[in-house]
């Protein structure tokens, strides 16, 4: 017998139970036991030969049929009745006979005295992970979905073992169990059945627990999900003293990622558009889609729970949380989803991607951060559930994003290890690191077969296939360019080619169309400064786009010269800047020109070394000037070069 609580006494009569006072507390009871069934109480939880409060269910020539609970009724034999009954009197029974068929026999019994002990179910309680058809079962856990069809409700449950969907039937459309919300921990009994390829509960019964048992469960639930949440234990691909206190806080973030997967809640990545932007967000995806289907029962989960975008700035623009945060509502208004946690990759450090976050602050949506632009830890820290950026450890820009992300997804799945040893070396050739373990990292992909100028192709493949997909995500080319998730190596190279030459040949021509045009001064403290006018002079809405475009030209005057070189490439309201050999701390400029020009509306940053401005296009002259005057002030130091260009 399961779990029994403490007992009333009583005579037989046609009512409930009740309590008889004329027992002593304290006193020994030799009275005979009548059990008193909760509704959600199952064949598990009786036995032959003991007692049972019933109540009849229905009458026939042969005896009647009475209900312990919900889900245990069986019929007294007429043979075995001593009185009369109608459906909804109440009975003593003796539980007689349990057939394998399932079926239960019960004798009319009429004690004299007795107590009355209320049974709670407590049900065996199996891991979602590993049912299988046919399965008559229990899962304890916690709501995540409930989405309404045009037939049964399904409510996705989740326990620290995986997610399954539970079908509930009432009339078609109609919403079973109205007051069980996401967020509940339930018990639900059923029959595992197969729809659709998936496994799905077929649910028998779904009850919210509540009071201790839901504290309980809940404790359980958050202690399981935390032990099975713990990354791998993996060292980075390369020896760097540099990277241990960042690698500390990616185990902390990958702890996070494979917690929120555990528990239900679907996520969505959004990168900058760019190589190293790719190189981050390609391996996190693959991770995640891997955990993803090792969790749920849902095959088509990854497709329905993970989404990636590109983003054109190199920051959360208005325009990317409104798609969002719009595409997030309508996933919790259609699907009975959670919001989703929000990953930002390659952008999201500095105060341009606030006024984003403080959008999605109405609602509960968790936002991480992995970036190596300079970031402002002040502005957006408060609004952040996890920030991974070299700068906050004294690094820069050098460790890029892409290397980053690959150790994040080692953590999260180290069988990827393998599959992802060049995508660091892209990485930072794409964003041109001067990192001291570059050479380390080109090495780990020679050693997996990609020389030098395979890993250069593959960056420019990227680029080229970034700026065509705009908005979209183009998950199998351009996962097939990187040669991640890839199964054809024959077209993975055949697509580097092709795309790696379209590219070069598009550069240029731009650079050809550009090179009359330039302007070029010395500055006082030595450094070449080139200007270009980007909307007179360049080809407009192809490869390369404005940033791109700057970032070629500027690579060209620094070949050339050898000197500290600033490049800006500039258009009605925007303007690229690059510098190798000066400190010009771009962000710090943004700032300084908003104070003296703030009519001009200047905003945009970066890195110290390269960044993208934009302001009123009727104060261009003057936006231009001041930054001239700047950068003549600025400190030479050689060591500094700029990394990838920003699109605009």
């Amino acid at each position: 017998m399961s779990e029994n609580t403490a007992g009333d006494s009583g005579t037989r009569d046609d009512s409930s139970p009740e309590p008889d006072a004329d027992v002593a507390e304290g006193t020994d009871d030799d009275r005979p036991v009548v059990y008193d069934l909760a509704p959600d109480c199952t064949l598990e939880d009786v036995e032959t030969d003991a007692l049972y409060h019933a109540e009849v269910n229905g009458v026939v020539d042969y005896g009647v049929f009475v209900d312990l609970s919900d889900a245990v009724s069986g019929l007294v034999h007429e043979s075995n009745l001593d009185g009369d009954y109608a459906v909804g009197d109440r009975l003593i029974v003796r539980l007689t006979d349990v057939r394998e068929n399932g079926d239960v026999a019960f004798d009319d019994v009429a004690p004299d005295d007795y107590g009355t002990e209320t049974v709670a179910h407590e049900p065996t309680v199996s891991r979602i992970r590993g049912l299988a058809p046919g399965d008559e079962v229990t899962v304890e856990g916690e709501v995540v979905q409930a989405k309404q069809t045009g037939g049964p409700t399904i409510f996705g449950v989740a326990d620290a073992s995986g997610v399954v969907s539970c079908a509930a039937f009432e009339e078609a459309g109609v919403r079973a169990y109205p007051s069980i919300s996401v967020g509940d921990m339930v018990h639900v009994a059923g029959t595992v059945e197969t729809r659709d390829d998936a496994l799905q509960l077929e649910v028998d019964s779904l009850k919210a627990l509540s009071g201790e048992r839901a504290a309980d469960a809940r404790e359980r639930y958050e202690t399981a999900l935390d032990e099975r949440a713990e990354p791998a234990d993996v060292e980075p691909l390369v020896e760097w003293a540099a990277f241990e206190s960042i690698h500390e806080d990616l185990r902390d973030l990958a702890r996070l990622l494979r917690r929120t997967v555990l528990a239900g809640r679907p996520l969505r990545v959004r990168h900058h558009a760019d190589g190293d932007g790719m190189c981050a967000a390609i391996p996190v995806q693959l991770a995640l889609e891997g955990l993803l289907a090792e969790v749920h029962e849902d095959p088509n989960a990854p497709q329905h729970l993970f989404k990636r975008l590109p983003s054109k700035a190199p920051y959360y623009e208005m325009e990317d949380v409104t798609r969002d945060l719009n595409f997030a509502l309508e996933g919790r208004a259609r699907h009975g989803q959670k919001l989703p946690f929000l990953l930002m990759l390659d952008n999201g450090s500095t105060e341009e991607d606030v006024p984003a976050y403080e959008n999605l602050a109405h609602y509960d949506i968790p936002i991480a951060v992995v970036d190596h632009h300079h970031p402002d830890p002040d502005a957006v820290g408060p609004l952040l559930d996890a920030h991974v950026n070299p700068y906050l450890h004294g690094e820069d820009y050098r460790v890029t994003t892409g290397m980053m992300c690959v150790e994040l997804a080692r953590l999260i799945d180290p069988s990827l290890t393998e599959e992802l040893e060049h995508v660091p070396a892209v990485a930072g050739l794409s964003d041109r690191s001067k990192a001291e373990t570059m050479d380390d990292y080109v090495d780990l992909a020679a050693a997996a077969g990609y020389g030098k100028e395979d890993l250069l192709d593959i960056g420019e493949a990227l680029d080229y296939a970034a700026h065509w997909l705009r908005y979209s995500e183009g998950k199998t080319l351009v996962n097939d360019a990187l040669n991640v998730g890839c199964d054809d190596e024959a077209r993975h190279a055949e697509l580097v080619e092709f795309l790696s030459e379209r590219a070069a040949r598009d550069v240029d021509r731009q650079l050809d169309a550009l090179d009359d045009h330039v302007r070029h001064e010395r500055l006082a403290s030595g450094a070449h400064l080139y200007r270009i006018d980007l909307d007179e002079h360049a080809h407009r809405f192809t490869y390369p786009a404005p940033g791109k475009t700057t970032g070629e030209l500027h690579d060209t005057r620094v070949q050339e010269t050898g000197d500290p070189v600033i490049t800006i490439g500039y258009g009605p309201d925007f303007c690229v800047l690059r510098s190798d050999g000066v400190r010009l701390d771009i962000p710090n400029m943004v700032t300084e020109l908003n104070a003296e020009l703030p009519e001009a509306g200047v905003s945009g940053g970066g890195h110290l070394v390269v960044g993208s401005i934009k302001f009123v296009a009727g104060r261009r002259a003057a936006v231009i000037e001041a930054l001239v005057e700047k950068m003549a002030r600025a400190e030479i130091d050689e060591s500094l070069s700029s990394t990838a260009a920003l699109d605009d």
